[in-house]
Order: C-alpha cells, then sequence, then structure tokens
C-alpha cells in the first residue's frame, strides 16, 4: 500500500506513545474524599466501598501522613454523624467543638500545607436526610440558604481552604460568597457542585454517611439526567456569583457535562467521580471480570480527557501509587 499518513508509526513504542499523548494524569489533579466519624481509634470499612473508611480524628490524621506522602495536596472531608445529634435544622453543623469543624481544626494544624475542601450541606446533620429544610413535605430554598451561609462561615474558621456547598440550592453561591468576605474570609475559595444530578451512583456514599432521604427524593434540587444544557444554566449562574472552580458530579456517566462546562468557561472544572463508580470498579475487579487497576486509571483519564482540572475520587491513593510507580 502507498499510504502518506500510517497513524499506527506514533505508536509503535512505549516511548513515543507516551511522548505524543494528548491528556496525562498527575496526582496533582486528586481530590482525596475521606469519612470522620467520632470516637476514638477507630477505622471501620465502608462494606460497599472497599478500601475505604470511616475514621476517627486521632485515626484520620494517622491516615493522612500516607496520604501526604504519596503527593496528594487536596482532602475533601466529609462527617458521619448518629441520628441523636441530627435534627430538622442541622444545627449541629455550627455548634462550637462539633466532630467536623474540630476535625478541620486538627488536620490543618498537624498538616497546615494540605488543603481541606468541606461540604456545605444539611443533609449530614438532618433528621430528615435531606439538603435541605423540609416544611410540609418541600425543601425551602432561600431559608436553607441562610443555615449553609453559617456553616460555611463555621468552616472557614476552623481552617477550610475550599468551600464545596454541594446542596444544589438556588442562589447559594453569591450568598456564601458574600457571608465568607463579610466575615474576612476572602481567600476561601468555593467549589460549587455546579451540575449535581440525581443519580443512581450515589448509594455507597449515603451507606458510608447513613444520609439517605428519610422520605421522597432529591430530585426537586438535583439535576434530571436527561438535561445538558441546564448545567450550561446552572454553570452561568454559579459563575456570576463568583464561583472559584465548578464541578459536575458524577463524572463518568456525565463526560459530556464536563465538555460543555469545559467548553463555555474559563475556571477550572472538577469531576466528581463518585462511589457508585468507585463501587463498581471494585466489584468488577473482585469478581475477576476486568483488570482493576487499568480500568482505574482509563476511567480516571478520561475525565482529563473529557476537560477535568481536578478530579475528586476514591481512586487517589490507588491512583497516585500507580503514577509513582510508572
Amino acid at each position: 500500500m502507498e499510504l502518506t499518513r500510517r497513524p499506527r508509526r506514533n505508536r509503535k513504542s512505549a516511548a513515543i506513545r507516551a511522548m505524543v499523548a494528548e491528556h496525562t494524569l498527575s496526582v496533582n489533579d486528586f481530590i482525596f474524599p475521606m469519612f470522620v466519624m467520632e470516637g476514638e481509634k477507630i477505622k471501620q470499612e465502608i462494606k460497599s466501598m472497599p478500601g475505604i473508611f470511616r475514621f476517627s480524628i486521632d485515626e484520620l490524621l494517622i491516615e493522612l501522613k500516607e496520604v501526604a506522602e504519596l503527593g496528594i495536596k487536596c482532602v475533601c472531608l466529609f462527617p458521619n454523624y448518629p441520628e441523636e445529634k441530627k435534627d430538622h435544622l442541622a444545627s449541629e453543623s455550627t455548634e462550637e467543638g462539633t466532630l467536623y469543624l474540630e476535625a478541620i481544626r486538627q488536620v490543618k494544624a498537624a498538616f497546615p500545607d494540605l488543603l481541606i475542601m468541606t461540604d456545605v450541606a444539611m443533609d449530614p446533620y438532618s433528621s430528615d436526610g435531606h439538603d435541605g429544610i423540609v416544611q410540609d413535605g418541600k425543601i425551602l430554598n432561600d431559608e436553607t440558604v441562610e443555615i449553609l451561609c453559617d456553616m460555611a462561615v463555621a468552616q472557614a474558621e476552623a481552617g477550610a481552604d475550599i468551600i464545596g456547598p454541594s446542596d444544589m440550592m438556588d442562589g447559594r453561591i453569591g450568598e456564601i460568597r458574600e457571608a465568607l468576605d463579610d466575615a474576612d474570609f476572602t481567600d476561601v475559595s468555593i467549589m460549587a457542585y455546579t451540575a449535581k444530578y440525581a443519580s443512581a451512583f450515589y448509594g455507597p456514599f449515603r451507606d458510608a454517611l447513613d444520609s439517605a432521604p428519610k422520605f421522597g427524593d432529591k430530585k426537586t434540587y438535583q439535576m434530571d439526567p436527561a438535561n445538558v444544557q441546564e448545567a450550561v444554566m446552572e454553570a452561568d449562574l454559579d459563575f456570576d456569583e463568583g464561583a472559584d472552580m465548578m464541578m459536575v458530579k458524577p463524572a463518568f456517566a456525565y463526560l459530556d457535562v464536563i465538555k460543555a462546562l469545559k467548553s463555555n468557561f474559563d475556571i477550572p472544572i472538577t469531576a466528581y467521580n463518585v462511589s457508585g463508580e468507585y463501587a463498581m470498579i471494585k466489584a468488577a475487579a473482585q469478581n475477576g471480570w476486568l483488570d482493576g487497576e487499568k480500568a482505574m486509571m482509563e476511567m480516571l483519564l478520561s475525565m482529563k480527557r473529557a476537560g477535568a482540572d481536578v478530579i475528586l475520587t476514591y481512586f487517589a491513593k490507588e491512583a497516585a501509587k500507580v503514577l509513582r510507580n510508572q
């Protein structure tokens, strides 16, 4: 054959493939989600998320030594609270000395260079299990935002570097930005959960936090999986309200949404590689149905290829080890 171009020439060796690779993964891309709970000397594996644990604060600090040594620059903390500390208004979220705020303080004191991202939503503290105030079966938007602002300021006071509003209430990014600025936390960033879909892939996470809604679902505030243009509209609003970064959640089933946001906005886009996506690969690997390590790296690379600048993933430690050994 007389061929002018033979694309296989750029695939003939590992060295050439590496040289011409269009996208690469780095440990700097990762945020590692971690779960903290009350008690001491607790490291409790989450059954539906093999290799992921709930930690008491003392054990969390031990685990973070390895996380930092692997070069991971940021962790996102989520709290697991017992039912007796939950109420209708998520009051525990701003109590002085509460588990979550104390965990932030202790992590920042022990690892001052490690970035701490936090979760701003009512569901970990809510007796209703919803991300907002429930009244007569409805989620109240504006009243919820007032609580979220107080929560964000309390987390910033504890040492948070990045605030992550995951609630999907309208207008909360602008209100939280104003509340942070008024409290002299102008340097604290906001990573908006801009396109958080009402997804079936969150099941293991809700196991981890015991935070499933007590009634109904979250479809009146989380997004319809059928919609992409709505995500762009949400991003327009979050951008105008002062978001520093914008997230798409879940990631693997929503690569087109990541691409849409990356194509339209000039701020970092984050992909949340959620618990169900993690659990699928883990389960398939445990059954010998696929190579877990290769599938993990391929999945993460797909998010970079779609346009993600940052990936929040439960694979962060494993992927960091693979990259270190390459």
